[in-house]
C-alpha cells in the first residue's frame, strides 16, 4: 500500500522551539581540542582560538543553543581552574573519557566567547557530583553579576568587565549514574538545595534545569515531578540510539548489514513512546505544562572508529545516521506542547557529530546535512499533519516506511519534513493540502533531498560531498493533492508557497 497524509493547513498547533535543534559539546576526546578549540598560535586559521571553518558551518545552521562542559565531564569539572591566564591554569586528568590531560586552556571565558560568535544561548551544566553549593553559587556569580564582589572582580582582571547572560544552567548531570549513583529522592532534595543558590542578578533570568531520567527510568521521573517539578522551569531526558539489548557491542558505524540498519531505526522511533510515557507523569503534578523537557543527550552511540581512542568515543556518520535524526526531529516537533530542548551528542568529533576534523582538514556529515535542511522548523509553528504509513517490513518485523511533520514559517511558507526509513524501496506518498489560501497564482512546491545509494554511504577527507543535499522535483501537484516520491534511504524537506 502505498502512505497516505493529510496536512491542515489552518490548524496550528504551537511553537516548534528552536531550541529543539541545539547541541552539546564536552571535554570529550577531540570534541573541544582540536574539534573546536585550536588556540591564537595555531596555523589552522581562526578567531581568537576558535578554528574559523568549524565557526562558520555552525554559524550556517543557526546554532540556538550550546550546552557545556559535559555530561559525565561536568560532574569532574571545577570552574575556577579554567579561568585566568592559561599557562598557569590547572592540568587535570580527564579520566572517564581515556585518561587525556586537560589543560583546560577551553574554560568560561572561551565557551562564553565562542556562544557570542556563534550568536546562540549559553547552556551550562553545574557540578553537582563533586562540587559544592558554595562553587556552583559563585560561577553564577562570577558568570552574571554585574556589581561589586569578590568573584565579579575576579571576572574583570581575567578580562571580562561586564557580566554575561546566561539563560539556562543545568544543576548536575546523570545524577543516577556518573553524576553520583544517586537514588532519585536523594538528589530530589539536592536539587532543591542547590537551585536555591542559582540565583538571578541584574536582569538576568535563569532556567533552572534538573536531572532527568535515564531511558525508561519512569520511576526516576516520577520522584522529581512529585518532589521537585514546584523548583525547576525543566528536567532532562537521555537516550541513545543503540543496537542493543547491551552496551557492550554497539555495533559498527560503517559496514553494516541491512538488520542493523533497520534496529537502529527501530530504536530510533523508540523515543516517541519515551516522550509519551514520560509526559504522562508530568502531566500529573504539572497539567499545565509550565515544566519543559528536554532530551539533552540523544544520538547514536557505536563502536569507535578502528585504530581511534576507544576513550575518544570517535564514529563515521552515515546516511543511517541523517534517517536517525530526522526521525528524531519529527518526534520532537510532534511533542511540541513538552519539548523545549534536544541537545545531539555530540557536535563535533564525538559520536553522532555534525563535523569531523583531522588536523586542518573538515568535512560535514550527513547529520550536518539534516540540521541543515530542517533549520527552517526553528520557531516555525506546527500545523497538523496526520498521515497512515505504509508499512516497512525486514525478518518479519515492521515499522512505518515514512515519517513526517510540518510547520509554517513567519513568512507563511509551510516546510513539510518526511523521511523514508526504508533501505531498499521507494515510498510513495499522497498528501491531501487542505486550508491553504491558494490564490490566483496557485501553490508552489519545491524540494531538497540527501539519500544515497549505498546503505553505509558517508563522507570522508578524500570524498567530503560523497553524501550531500541535492534539489529534489519528484512530486505532482494536481490541484490540491500533492504526490511524492520518495526514494530509499532518503530524508526531504518540501517548501509550499501560496
Amino acid at each position: 500500500m502505498a502512505s497516505s497524509a493529510v496536512l491542515n493547513a489552518d490548524l496550528r498547533k504551537g511553537l516548534i522551539h528552536k531550541e529543539v535543534y541545539g547541541h552539546f559539546s564536552e571535554h570529550l576526546g577531540r570534541g573541544i581540542y582540536e574539534g573546536i578549540w585550536v588556540g591564537e598560535d595555531s596555523p589552522i586559521p581562526n578567531t581568537n582560538g576558535i578554528r574559523n571553518d568549524v565557526l562558520k558551518a555552525l554559524q550556517r545552521i543557526k546554532i540556538p543553543v550550546l550546552r557545556w562542559p559535559g555530561g559525565c565531564f561536568a560532574d569532574d569539572y571545577h570552574w575556577e581552574d579554567g579561568i585566568g591566564p592559561r599557562d598557569t591554569r590547572k592540568k587535570m586528568i580527564n579520566k572517564l573519557w581515556g585518561g587525556a590531560v586537560e589543560n583546560n586552556h577551553f574554560g568560561t571565558h572561551e565557551f562564553m566567547m565562542l556562544c557570542e560568535l556563534l550568536g546562540c544561548e549559553a547552556y551550562i551544566n553545574g557540578n553537582v557530583g563533586s562540587g559544592t553549593v558554595r562553587e556552583m553559587s559563585e560561577w553564577v556569580e562570577y558568570l552574571t553579576f554585574g556589581g561589586e564582589s569578590p568573584v565579579s572582580t575576579m571576572r574583570a582582571v581575567n578580562g571580562q568587565t561586564e557580566p554575561w547572560k546566561v539563560k539556562y544552567w543545568g544543576v548536575g548531570n546523570e545524577n543516577w549514574g556518573c553524576g553520583g549513583n544517586m537514588r532519585p529522592e536523594y538528589y530530589a532534595d539536592l536539587y532543591r538545595q542547590y537551585q536555591t543558590y542559582v540565583r538571578n542578578y541584574d536582569d538576568n533570568k535563569i532556567h533552572r534545569i534538573a536531572c532527568g531520567p535515564n531511558g525508561n527510568d519512569y520511576g526516576w521521573m516520577e520522584v522529581l515531578m512529585r518532589e521537585a517539578s514546584l523548583f525547576m522551569d525543566s528536567i532532562t531526558l537521555h537516550y541513545y540510539t543503540i543496537l542493543g539489548p547491551n552496551w557492550e557491542n554497539k555495533g559498527d558505524a560503517t559496514g553494516f548489514n541491512a538488520d542493523e540498519w533497520f534496529t537502529t531505526l527501530e530504536q530510533a522511533l523508540y523515543m516517541d513512546e519515551l516522550i509519551t510515557r514520560h509526559s504522562a507523569i508530568m502531566d500529573q503534578y504539572d497539567p499545565s505544562k509550565r515544566v519543559g523537557l528536554i532530551v539533552d543527550e540523544w544520538g547514536t552511540w557505536y563502536n569507535p572508529e578502528p585504530g581511534s581512542m576507544p576513550g575518544y568515543l570517535y564514529q563515521q556518520n552515515s546516511i543511517r545516521d541523517a534517517l536517525v535524526a530526522g526521525v528524531t526531529f519529527n518526534i520532537f516537533h510532534q511533542h511540541n506542547d513538552r519539548v523545549r530542548m534536544a541537545n545531539i551528542a555530540q557536535m563535533v568529533n564525538v559520536l553522532q557529530a555534525l563535523i569531523l576534523t583531522e588536523g586542518e582538514q573538515m568535512l560535514l556529515t550527513p547529520t550536518y546535512h539534516v540540521f541543515d535542511m530542517f533549520k527552517v522548523h526553528q520557531d516555525a509553528e506546527r500545523i497538523e499533519l496526520t498521515y497512515e504509513s505504509e508499512a516497512y517490513r525486514h525478518n518479519g518485523r515492521e515499522i512505518p516506511a515514512v515519517s513526517a511533520s510540518a510547520s509554517v514559517d513567519q513568512e507563511g511558507a509551510i516546510h513539510i519534513s518526511l523521511c523514508n526509513l526504508n533501505h531498499a524501496d521507494d515510498s510513495v506518498l499522497t498528501i491531501d493540502l487542505r486550508g491553504l489560501d491558494v490564490g490566483s497564482k496557485g501553490l508552489a512546491v519545491s524540494g531538497t533531498i540527501l539519500a544515497a545509494t549505498e546503505i553505509d554511504a558517508h563522507n570522508t577527507f578524500e570524498q567530503p560531498d560523497h553524501v550531500v543535499p541535492q534539489p529534489f522535483y519528484a512530486f505532482v501537484l494536481e490541484g490540491s493533492r500533492l504526490t511524492v516520491q520518495l526514494p530509499p534511504m532518503s530524508v526531504t524537506v518540501l517548501e509550499i508557497k501560496s
